[in-house]
């Protein structure tokens, strides 16, 4: 995240300066004149930063929320989250009869779902291996469906460029030059050719990039942090676009926050 820094000119407090001025000599001007074509090129536009996606937010519920208010969905009245509870979470295998009114949404299954619940309540754990697992498996996929084709250029550089000077470089395109790419196109064939859930998808394109155990770790931490987190004290952390060093320092704090919870902390998954 940028940083404003904010700077105090130099002075010459205290320092000894003549009492009369010493004349200065008429001699060759010390200001070199501004080529023709300097003084024509244009300022530099100034870097846009596209909007992330935000699909699903994990919320730290504070304390003075009741149970029965998530139970009826009343999430904008409480802490202003427009969107609807999704069974994201695991609960922990070997729940007693009496912990189960914990956790929110609990459906049957194994691992059973649930919308959220008690920290100690959930499987973490295991959704960060799952996760790690399928995505090991995707990475093997893309790979091969990638075969041959040099690196592509990740679709927020792209859209960054337009938002800069839409007028010079519309939507259209900046989509048109993403998907021209060839591992762009390898990865846009395979998908049509198998269609279903599970297959490498383009918006990922920079995460696959980084390799094998880099998309892991990715895809293991992305499953317990989402795509944003609202704290209990109603902080919102959330990348500030879809670029993977941006998603990257996301994932630190939320990683960072998630390990500070107490065990009965409650969070809760929306999706937006």
């Amino acid at each position: 995240m940028a940083q404003t820094v904010n700077g105090t000119p130099l002075t010459r407090h205290g320092s000894r300066v003549p009492a009369t001025p010493t004349p200065v000599r008429p001699g060759p001007s010390l200001v070199k004149p501004v080529p023709a074509a300097a003084a024509r090129r244009p300022a530099p536009q100034p870097i846009a930063t596209p909007a992330p996606t935000i699909q699903t937010m994990i919320v730290c519920l504070p304390d003075d929320v009741p149970q029965e208010a998530l139970a009826t969905g009343q999430l904008a009245t409480h802490f202003g989250v427009p969107g609807a509870l999704t069974a994201r979470f695991w609960a922990a295998p070997g729940l007693r009869r009496w912990q189960r009114h914990h956790l929110i949404g609990l459906r049957k299954g194994a691992p059973a779902l649930c919308a959220g619940g008690r920290v100690d309540l959930l499987d973490l754990v295991g959704m960060r291996h799952a996760a790690a697992v399928g995505a090991g498996i995707r990475h093997q996929i893309w790979q091969q469906a990638v075969h041959g084709t040099r690196p592509a250029t990740g679709w927020p550089a792209f859209e960054a460029r337009h938002l800069a000077n839409p007028d010079r470089y519309p939507h259209g395109s900046a989509v048109a030059d993403f998907h021209a790419q060839p591992r762009v196109q390898a990865m846009r064939l395979h998908a049509a050719a198998n269609p279903g859930p599970g297959q490498p998808g383009i918006g990922e394109l920079e995460m696959y990039q980084a390799g094998a155990l880099a998309y892991q770790h990715y895809s293991a931490a992305t499953a317990v942090v989402g795509d944003a987190m609202l704290t209990a004290d109603g902080r919102e952390l959330t990348p500030a676009s879809d670029a993977l060093a941006d998603r990257t320092t996301y994932i630190e704090q939320a990683l960072r926050h998630l390990a500070t919870l107490a065990p009965d902390q409650r969070l809760i998954a929306v999706a937006l």
